[in-house]
């Protein structure tokens, strides 16, 4: 090529195009202005009005590409078709139709056959949308006005409409949404189906392929919350996990197939493979692989450590630690912390040195499989009841001794009191306790304690009827010194009486003596004297 040719004939002879003021091969010849747009194509950068064109610093290459621009500044279009409609600037349009019906959008990027190809009426072109970057085939392909949104794979975005600030890589992913925002998808078909939900972030193969209207859940895995269509606000992390959820909302699924089959129940945790498998409670937690796998619909339930309540079905309300406490199907309401033959010893701060009140505080009891209770001691718990009579004088033959735990129990030896359970069998063997092989382990002090009292009150009775009879004979004891008294006050009167009597027939015996002999005398004076004298 000469330098000396006029441009425009350039153009058309050798680009059949017409580009005014620009040059056709990027060389600009004396002739040509400063505008410094680059065609390349049949009609590529021809705008419906040549002499009208202020656009600056555009590139096109291919048939048509930019060739509605008018005003448009640093555009670039390779391809076909490409930006055949733009009027805007900043635009990068690669491939066949890429930005073919984008209007007035500006700081697009599209690669890709029909890539942010964009939406048209009998009256044109209509698609507004700015700041997008469409990578791949067909990638939103029918943006309007939406716009910040990022497609990256083929078909990506498909259907966007007027859907803004979204993210999706991987080819189909959020292929259906139309006007959802805020959402970032990272995989092959990762909410392929949303059409207007918001804030959702997949990442994985399918990950929330079906949610539809759903908003601000995140899924991290293949096929993660794969069937949600509105629930909200889940998290799934875990290929697998929550893919049946449809509607449920609040939940978490951490792990492979964690609250897999989850539809519409709402606040559950789930971390750990098959955590919460089957479930379709509400409200439950479970930490561990298999933790509360069938459970279906109890709700409330907390499981911790590894196959945890793996066979509760409908309870709820259970609190189960450990690992291997599979729990049973029909457990409500319970509380398991640790295996039996497992775990040897328990620690718990926060109880030593403290007390509760005296009048509702019982003492905590414990079985041989470690269940914990208290004694319940109402007749509506019991049967058969009857005086416990003489079955309490097996006691009288024991034989409490003091001794000290050995160094593994009690590494201080403080000297303890009590009995030897293997002593206690021999004379009761309801009065012990056994392990779970069956080995004597221990006493039942509650059982001695009653057993006591009834040989207390036994005593007891014995010693108040012996205070009674002494009594009664402290009674009878004082009546009868009160009799001895009167009698002996009787007895002194009568001797007082008789003495009294005695004197007063003495004196009558000595005045009638005095008197006998009174007349005695006067009886002799009177006789004569021979008579006195021949007696």
């Amino acid at each position: 090529m000469k330098t000396s040719t006029p441009c425009i004939l350039l153009s058309f002879i050798a680009l059949a195009s017409v580009v005014f003021s620009n040059q056709a091969h990027g060389t600009c010849p004396e002739t040509c202005d400063d505008d410094a747009n680059t065609g390349v194509g049949f009609s590529a950068l021809r705008s419906l009005d040549p002499f009208a064109n202020s656009g600056l610093y555009n590139t096109a290459v291919g048939n048509l590409a930019l060739s509605s621009d008018v005003s448009g500044d640093q555009n670039t279009a390779v391809g076909g078709r490409a930006a055949l409609e733009v009027t805007g600037s900043d635009n990068t349009a690669i491939g066949y139709y890429t930005l073919g019906n984008n209007k007035s959008g500006v700081e697009n990027t599209a690669m890709g056959s029909f890539a942010l190809h964009g939406s048209f009426d009998t009256n044109g072109a209509t698609s507004t949308g700015s700041y997008n970057t469409a990578t791949g085939a067909y990638a939103m392909f029918s943006d309007s006005t939406g716009g910040s949104n990022t497609a990256d794979g083929g078909r990506a975005l498909y259907f966007n409409d007027t859907g803004y600030l979204n993210v999706a890589v991987g080819a189909q992913a959020m292929y259906q949404n139309r006007d959802g925002h805020d959402n970032t998808a990272a995989g092959v078909e990762a909410l392929h189906e949303n059409t207007s939900g918001v804030g959702n972030t997949a990442l994985g193969r399918a990950a929330l392929f079906n949610n539809g209207q759903g908003g601000s859940n995140t899924a991290t895995g293949l096929q993660s919350l794969y069937s949600n269509t509105n629930g909200y606000y889940n998290v799934a992390d875990g290929s697998g996990a929550l893919y049946n959820n449809v509607t449920g909302g609040s939940n978490t699924a951490v792990g492979t197939n964690a609250l897999e089959r989850n539809t519409s129940s709402n606040f559950n945790a789930a971390f750990g493979t098959n955590a919460l498998y089957y479930n379709t409670g509400p409200q439950n937690t479970a930490i561990g692989e298999n933790a509360l796998l069938q459970n279906i619909g109890g709700g409330n339930n907390v499981a911790v450590g590894f196959q945890a309540g793996q066979n509760l079905t409908t309870g709820s309300n259970n609190i189960v630690i450990g690992a291997g406490l599979l729990g049973k199907a029909g457990d409500a309401n319970k509380i398991t912390i640790g295996k039996q033959g497992t775990q040897t010893a328990t620690y718990i701060a926060g109880i030593y040195g403290k007390t509760v009140a005296s009048g509702t505080r019982v003492g905590v009891m414990i079985d041989s499989a470690g269940k914990l209770g208290t004694v319940v001691s109402s007749a509506r718990f019991k049967d058969a009841i009857k005086p416990m009579n003489r079955a309490s004088e097996a006691i009288l033959a024991l034989k409490p001794v003091t001794f000290r735990y050995k160094e593994e129990l009690d590494p201080d030896k403080i000297p303890q009191f009590g009995l030897i359970a293997e002593e206690v069998e021999k004379v009761d063997p309801d009065l012990i306790v056994r392990d779970e092989d069956g080995k004597v382990m221990t006493v039942r002090y509650e059982a001695v304690n009653a057993m006591l009292l009834n040989e207390f009150l036994k005593e007891h009775r014995k010693v108040e009827e012996q205070a009674r009879t002494a009594q009664q004979q402290e009674a009878r004891l004082a009546k009868q010194e009160a009799t001895n008294a009167e009698l002996k006050t009787l007895v002194a009167q009568q001797q007082n009486d008789f003495k009294a009597t005695i004197a007063q027939q003495q004196k009558q015996i000595e005045a009638l003596t005095a008197g006998l002999g009174k007349i005695a005398f006067e009886v002799e004076l009177s006789k004569p004297t021979a008579k006195v004298a021949n007696q």
